[in-house]
């Protein structure tokens, strides 16, 4: 276990439902992660307020006062690295991050898709499982890399898709998993278990499969 806590910055837009299950998941005795700040691109976003209620410092940096991705970009990372992260968490950010952001944290980001990757990368992940009548339908935490939801995978929580479901009903259920599964990577990742190597993610040292560490609630 390391001897110091792992620095953390979540970056979000919307409600920070992931940002909960973490903030919850550091209320843990002996917790190696320390959520050191909370940044978004939106000034409403919900989750700014959750971090503000548990005492973590908050940043707003609003994109569309940038003249482009790149300056966006750059002026996060500046702002980002004044809080000394070990690792940067994406947890419901709505903006595609340029090839620079993610080479300046590589091995240290992480993001979680509401999907079994390398299935339904994007939006709208709910939607189009129900419509291709999938069996089974989960959540996936990646290492991010250039390519979009392409990352190699951590860990993912498979459930099956039940015949009455819903969008709706089968959000819900994914969400709850996410809920599970990212404090779980977060944590791997501040206790020195899981890192990215050459050819993929690593826990404890050993290669993870493709469809990284599966998890069956």
């Amino acid at each position: 276990m390391p001897s110091k806590p792992c620095n953390v910055v979540v970056l979000l837009s919307g409600s920070g439902s992931n940002l909960q299950a973490l903030i919850d998941s550091c209320h843990a005795q002996d917790s190696p992660v320390r959520i050191a700040a909370v940044v978004s691109n939106r000034a409403d976003a919900y989750g700014l307020q959750r971090a503000q209620a548990a005492g973590i410092d908050t940043v707003v940096l609003d994109h569309t006062q940038f003249d482009g991705r790149e300056a966006f970009d750059a002026a996060l990372i500046a702002r980002i690295d004044g809080f000394a992260p070990d690792l940067v968490v994406l947890a419901g950010f709505m903006r595609i991050l340029s090839g620079g952001f993610v080479r300046h944290y590589e091995g240290r980001l992480l993001n979680i898709h509401p999907s079994l990757l390398p299935r339904y990368k994007g939006l709208h992940t709910h939607r189009r499982a129900l419509e291709a009548g999938d069996a089974e339908h989960g959540c996936s935490v990646h290492f991010v890399t250039e390519e979009l939801d392409g990352g190699p995978l951590v860990v993912q929580a498979v459930i099956p898709v039940l015949s009455d479901d819903t969008v709706e009903s089968l959000a819900q259920r994914v969400h709850h998993q996410e809920h599970q599964i990212y404090p779980l990577a977060v944590h791997w990742f501040a206790q020195g278990r899981l890192r990215l190597g050459e050819q993929g993610a690593l826990l404890d040292d050993k290669p993870l499969p493709a469809s990284g560490h599966l998890i069956r609630p």
